[in-house]
Parts: C-alpha cells; structure tokens; sequence
C-alpha cells in the first residue's frame, strides 16, 4: 500500500493534517467487530484540495469524522498542525450531503450560530455578511432553509461552517444529493472559495470526474479495511473559473487509471462503486 506522504519542506503553513498507522474498529450489534480503517498513513499539504474516492462503506467518511474529532482512532493519531486531534474544533469545519440547517432559524442566524454559541458575534458580525456575499446568497438572509433550493442550502452550510475561519473544511459528499447541472455550478462555488480562502479542504466523493476537477491530489482508498491504494497528483492546469476542461485527454487518461485502479483493487463489484 502507498503511504500518503510529502516532503517535509512541503509542509507549510496551518492547516496541514497527518494520519499515522490509524485504525478504527466499531462494535456491530451482535458483539462482532467490523475494521473500517486499517493502519492508515497520510499527509495534507495546507491549503491543498484533497478527494477521498473508494468502494461505498469503505471508511471515508470514518477518516474524515476522525479528522473532525468527532470519533477517536482505535490506534494510531491523526494530527493537526503537529497537535493531537481529541475532540471537535472550531478550526475544522465539516459540511454533509444534506444541508442539515437550523429549519427554524433564517438564512442569516443558521451562518451566524457558530459565532453566537461562541459568544464572538459582536465582534465578527461583519464577517457573516462576508461569507453570505461569499457564497452569493445576498439577498436571501431573512429566507428561511425551506424557501431554498438544494443548491443554495449547501451554500448556506458552505457558508455556516467557514464563517468560523477553520483551517481545514471537510466536505462529506456535500454535492450528492443535487441533480447534475446544480452540482456543476457547486463544484465551481467550491473552486471559487477554495481559491480566495486558501483553506485546506478534505472531500469524500464517489464521483471520478468531480474528484479530478476538484482536487490537487486525489487518494484512491481500498475496500474495508481501507488504506490508502494509490495516490494521484492531478497535475492538469485550471482555467479562468479554476476548474478543469472534462473532455480533455489528460483528464479522461486520469479518469481511466483511477477507474482501473478501483478495478484491480476489486471495488467494482457493482456499477454504484461508480456514481
């Protein structure tokens, strides 16, 4: 297996995260033990755009819940800037499929609750402003999450977990649940405040071509126990918008050796590894 590993004068800056030789087990109902990870190893440059790709249930999503300090490693330690991950932090934003926004809170109160629970609104009041105009839901503060379409929900997460400033926004499948052309336009949203924040981001997708558009690197995982297979560095250059031309032959010579490589992991044992 490869290990997820740079040089350490790449290394720079906040927001750098290391995973070492981390393993998660979780306890099934009936007493049995299922391995989701399996002596993980990986190193995040910061600021730079990460996508997790592998079969369905094959421990994504539990490495970027362990990032989050949500769950703990059963072995090994996952750092932030050289520091031990232990519990959440406001300097790691997570963002899921769903919106999961406050239904009873505006648009404006949803961005602006990590601050209030914090006690730091008075002083970075401007700053929900910022992200609203950032996200480009101006005009929609006073709308309630149910007055939204899909797209302009996630926005709103968008904007809700980066108003903390974190230095890292993990992103679980965040663009799963809307029709193509929606996730198109989100995907470049995503581009957009990547490139003017400068913050690390970590993103699980099951979609080749979105992991290819979106990211420096993409980490090619296996099935459970999950390591990490392959890592590919995506050297194709972004345009205007920042993103990447699809139809292009460096692009489809990428989608084809991931899609290969999932293959001869064995995680093509239905068409879903694919979507």
């Amino acid at each position: 297996m490869v290990k997820a590993k740079v040089n350490a004068e790449q290394l720079y800056g906040d927001g750098v995260i290391t995973a070492s030789d981390v393993s998660k087990e979780f306890l099934l109902p009936d007493g049995e033990k299922t391995i989701a990870l399996s002596n993980l190893d990986a190193e995040i440059r910061a600021g730079e755009f990460i996508c997790l790709i592998g079969p369905s249930g094959c421990g994504k999503s539990t490495f970027l819940r362990l990032v989050a300090g949500l769950s703990q490693p059963t072995s090994g330690e996952i750092k932030l800037d050289g520091r031990v991950i232990e519990n959440p932090g406001y300097e790691r934003g997570l963002v899921f499929q769903d919106p999961t926004l406050f239904p009873w809170l505006t648009i404006y109160d949803n961005i602006a609750y990590g601050l209030k629970t914090r006690h730091i609104y008075k002083e970075h009041k401007k700053d929900v402003d910022e992200f609203i105009r950032l996200v480009g839901l101006k005009g929609f503060e006073k709308s309630y999450p149910h007055q939204l379409s899909g797209g302009m929900a996630q926005r709103a997460s968008l904007a809700r977990a980066l108003v903390n400033h974190p230095k890292v926004l993990l992103l679980d499948e965040p663009l799963g649940a809307l029709d193509a052309f929606t996730r198109m336009n989100m995907q470049d949203e995503i581009l957009r405040i990547w490139k003017e924040r400068g913050t690390t981001m970590i993103m699980v997708t099951h979609d080749v071509d979105e992991a290819i558009y979106l990211s420096d690197r993409v980490f090619v995982m296996t099935p459970r126990p999950a390591k990490i297979e392959e890592i590919i560095e995506v050297s194709i250059g972004r345009g205007d918008n920042h993103g990447r031309q699809r139809d292009s032959v460096d692009f489809l010579r990428l989608r084809s050796k991931i899609l290969q490589i999932l293959d001869f992991t064995g995680k093509t044992q239905s068409p879903e590894y694919y979507l």
